[in-house]
């Protein structure tokens, strides 16, 4: 007799490819409509499923997974980062978590340094000028950017995507210097020619650009506070494509508004999908660029993303453990 398929619940559209083979593998229900479930849908899929593949805009927490069914044992995070997941009350649940580690490195270092650019050298003011009929041709004077090569580049957070992103930066002249949980090894800080910052103050203060590449857990949530954010140069930028959560975003907006920071390049917001209103109008203003949330859009990356979470459910449903399993002491 036919091993019977575990029910797998898909909480949003994933590439067709990837839906095809899940359905080819298991008892699957796809999210044809892509619309985000509400939390009801949620606690129902968690009461009926064997596994729960949710994305990153799926607010899994402790209230949730205490309504999961006893058929419910794994949660298959289409996702990089699992801070949508309460990971410690899935373990107390005997409920696994994995993630999709790793296959968005490139595509977000690329994200980084594009958003580096487009604030530095004002490109998305740049291409709504000739659209808009508003280009009177060349001046010496105008939509004057600014340089890189040769500026300092502070990385708030060295991991994998860090790194990728240190390498973009070397091949266009900036200075790399990082700050990290844990310093990295010299072998790493020598091929990236990276200077290491114990004080993430210290840093801030004499950095031309800060780019935010680490991950949100409780001890990172407002990493870059007020406080911190006033150590800035006048001509600094920020750029960030971790999470919203990292960086104060009012406080940021506030030294955008006042003339305190030089712009800023962010790819996600501390309430999205919301976006300040006032962070529009600094659009409008020529201060920042806003994107959203596509650091890691890329068809080969959903695609990557999609074939983690289809060897870690089926890892798991052989009775392995599965590559990518997070642990609360891994956050």
């Amino acid at each position: 007799m036919a091993k019977k398929k575990p029910l797998v619940i898909v909480t949003r559209k994933l590439p067709d490819v990837v839906e095809t083979r899940m359905c080819e593998l298991f008892d699957t229900r796809l999210n044809e409509a892509d619309k985000p479930m509400s939390p009801q849908e949620l606690a129902e899929a968690l009461r009926t499923a064997d596994v729960l593949v949710p994305t990153v805009t799926d607010r899994i927490d402790a209230g949730l997974i205490a309504q999961a069914g006893e058929s419910m044992k794994l949660i298959a995070n289409f996702g990089n980062g699992v801070d949508n997941i309460d990971v410690t009350a899935a373990l107390r649940r005997g409920v696994t978590v994995t993630n999709t580690p790793g296959v968005l490195t490139d595509d977000t270092a690329d994200m980084t340094m594009a958003l580096i650019l487009a604030v530095s050298r004002r490109l998305v003011e740049g291409a709504a000028v000739i659209p808009g009929g508003d280009w009177e041709g060349w001046s010496p004077t105008w939509m004057l950017g600014r340089r890189i090569t040769g500026k300092r580049l502070g990385i708030v957070g060295m991991g994998r995507i860090g790194q990728a992103l240190a390498r973009r930066a070397q091949a266009f002249g900036l200075s790399i210097h990082y700050h990290n949980r844990r310093r990295v090894s010299p072998a790493i800080e020598d091929a990236l020619s990276a200077t290491y910052w114990e004080s993430l103050d210290q840093m801030l203060a004499r950095m031309d650009i800060v780019s935010v590449n680490c991950p949100h857990t409780p001890a990172t949530y407002h990493l870059l506070s007020a406080r911190r954010l006033k150590h800035l140069r006048p001509g600094a930028i920020v750029v960030n494509t971790a999470r919203g959560e990292i960086i104060d975003e009012n406080a940021l907006t506030r030294m955008l508004e006042a003339g305190e920071i030089a712009g800023a390049g962010l790819d996600v917001f501390e309430h999205e999908p919301a976006v300040s209103p006032k962070l529009v109008r600094l659009v409008r203003a020529g201060k920042v660029t806003l994107l959203p949330h596509m650091g890691s859009a890329t068809h080969e990356g959903r695609i990557d993303m999609g074939e983690k979470v289809i060897i870690n459910v089926k890892t798991f449903m052989d009775g392995h453990r599965p590559p990518d399993r997070v642990l609360p002491s891994m956050l």
